[in-house]
């Protein structure tokens, strides 16, 4: 079974987090979506919003799963029988810093590769610490996220 793991904070889900799950649901049998929880991060939205919002986001696609964890992604693929890590590359930057870790996560386990997916050209510049800043400033970032969060913004 071909199983990947998305990891993130998902802080808040973004149209192009949804448009690399959405592409990638025909390469493989189970996508989990693993928000990483790290007590020491502040997030804008808590884990029970951000779970919320991806299950309905994915509620009619029965190969997305969601889950939280803690600890090192790689070590969470173990746990959940995951062989590939699914990330999704907006440009340079993010192929240069993602490329470091998934050579990383290869050198501590070599049988769990990790999968690059370019986001949508019209979705490339959406990130989430972006979106944030909009919503925190009281901008209008409904355009950015998933018809399930646009009308669930902390203002």
């Amino acid at each position: 079974m071909k199983i990947a793991l998305f990891p993130g904070s998902f802080d808040p889900i973004t149209k192009g987090h949804q448009d690399i799950i959405e592409r990638a649901t025909p390469l493989f049998d189970k996508i989990i979506v693993a928000i990483g929880t790290n007590s020491s991060k502040k997030h804008l939205y808590t884990l029970e919003e951000r779970m919320q919002w991806i299950k309905e986001t994915f509620s009619e696609n029965s190969k997305v799963e969601i889950t939280t964890y803690t600890g090192l992604t790689i070590d969470y693929c173990k746990k959940v029988n995951a062989n590939y890590i699914l990330r999704g590359l907006r440009n340079t930057v993010d192929y240069n810093y993602e490329a470091n870790i998934a050579q990383m996560n290869r050198a501590m386990q070599a049988n769990i590769e990790t999968v690059f997916m370019l986001t949508s050209p019209n979705l490339s510049a959406i990130n989430s610490n972006i979106v944030r800043d909009i919503i925190i400033n009281n901008g209008d970032a409904s355009q950015f996220v998933p018809k399930a969060i646009q009308q669930n913004f902390k203002k």
